[in-house]
């Protein structure tokens, strides 16, 4: 079922869509290396091999871990003498020096057209020169509806799909396999195959594939999905707000039923944003307790994982809360969207730069560790905003009752004409 053309790709409308980037590449026929990252099952082979089937150029895949220089050479002998390749490169981030001085020289005359495919983030993972010779497109979690777009699609086609086989699914079954691969349409159509090869078909021949069938090939158990897929959410929802509201107990009925389904992924997802949004500065520490916990609990994996899942949801649910620190930078965001916010102050500007100071930038800026208590009165914010408050603090929590007093103590200082703390 990989797309042939970029018409044929599911999801990632934002970059393949009608007038999008590589959309436009590909009209144009003029292609750049490019990197794709995000989640597994989320299209970047998908993405290659349409582009390459698009612009009718020879197309190659190999694994930067696995795969070794030859493997590389071949694919450039190929290019110099048949044309362009694109070539896609999985775990670029696996990449190595010797196969790296190989590939740079490639990629700058054009015989190849890079298309490095990787989980992990680019800008931390992958090796600057290979960067620098690249487009870097985000890709993301496909939602149900192209997972079902995608499914139905394999169901009916008889060439490369399921479409040879009499089969029918039912409603229950369709909706979980649509939203219980977190956005993975591998997962989704791997389970989709297993179970209509697994199924024995009834006397007319008809494969009926029930929700029991997809939860044993997904090896996830369902919780109750209605049609819409809405529990799923509702279960999420009343998890968060159990915790917000400090109820313990609900908090950990609402993990349970999430930890029998096999999601790992959503509660460790939604513990970390309620650690920061709910609880926040009233204990910084919790935060990174819980950043800890859902790294130890995702390294053992269920059903073992549930013992950081649980310590966490109860550290989480019985601290006090705040979330002054998403309300500040909500505020801050809100200014920015609003427009007309002014510029940088002249002596806030760099000057790390021959005739900066002409410009007047960096001129009179005054070094906070040269004036006593490390702090000293200046003008921070651009001269239309320079009244703005976007922190309002709370004082839940010894901590973040400090960080209030500091607050307020800078502020006073600020407004007092000797700009004495």
């Amino acid at each position: 079922m990989r797309p042939k053309k970029i018409e044929d790709i599911v999801g990632q409308q934002d970059l393949v869509g009608k007038g999008k980037i590589i959309d436009r590449m590909v009209k144009a026929k003029i292609l750049s290396s490019m990197i794709l990252y995000g989640p597994p099952g989320t299209g970047k082979t998908s993405i290659a091999s349409a582009i390459a089937g698009s612009t009718k150029y020879a197309f190659r895949q190999l694994n930067a871990a696995t795969d070794s220089k030859k493997d590389l050479q071949i694919v450039a002998e190929e290019s110099k003498m048949s044309g362009t390749v694109v070539l896609l490169l999985d775990e670029i981030h696996r990449l190595d020096k010797t196969k790296q001085d190989f590939l740079l020289p490639l990629l700058e005359s054009g015989n190849i057209i890079l298309i490095g495919a990787t989980t992990e983030n680019p800008y931390i993972n992958i090796n600057p020169a290979i960067r620098s010779r690249t487009q870097i497109f985000e890709v993301h979690p496909l939602n149900n509806k192209d997972i079902l777009s995608a499914i139905k699609r394999a169901l009916d086609d008889k060439k490369n799909g399921l479409g040879n086989m009499s089969i029918q699914i039912n409603d229950d079954a369709m909706n979980f396999l649509t939203t219980s691969t977190d956005g993975d349409l591998r997962s989704a159509l791997n389970a989709l195959e297993l179970a209509a090869n697994s199924t024995e078909p009834n006397g007319e021949n008809t494969i009926n594939i029930n929700l029991s069938d997809i939860e044993a090939c997904l090896q996830r158990k369902s919780f109750n999905h209605d049609k819409d897929g809405d529990s799923h959410y509702n279960v999420v929802s009343a998890f968060q707000k159990s915790i917000r509201g400090s109820d313990v107990n609900a908090a950990l009925h609402y993990a349970a039923i999430l930890l029998e389904a096999g999601d790992l992924n959503s509660i460790s997802r939604r513990l970390m944003i309620i650690a920061y949004e709910d609880v926040g500065l009233a204990n910084p520490a919790a935060c990174s307790r819980t950043v800890n916990a859902i790294t130890a609990a995702n390294k053992v994996g269920l059903p073992e994982a549930r013992i950081p899942i649980a310590d966490t949801i109860i550290e989480l649910c019985l601290s006090p809360k705040s979330n002054s620190g998403l309300m500040a930078i909500d505020s801050a965001i809100n200014r920015i969207h609003n427009g007309n916010y002014g510029d940088v102050p002249n002596h806030l500007k760099d000057s790390h730069y021959s005739g900066a100071k002409e410009l007047g930038h960096g001129n009179n800026y005054k070094y906070a560790h040269d004036y006593p208590n490390d702090w000293v009165k200046q003008q921070y914010l651009p001269d239309k905003i320079k009244n703005d408050k976007y922190y309002i603090p709370k004082s839940n929590g010894k901590i973040e009752n400090a960080y209030k007093k500091q607050y307020e103590k800078l502020q006073a200082a600020q407004n007092n004409k000797n700009g004495e703390i």
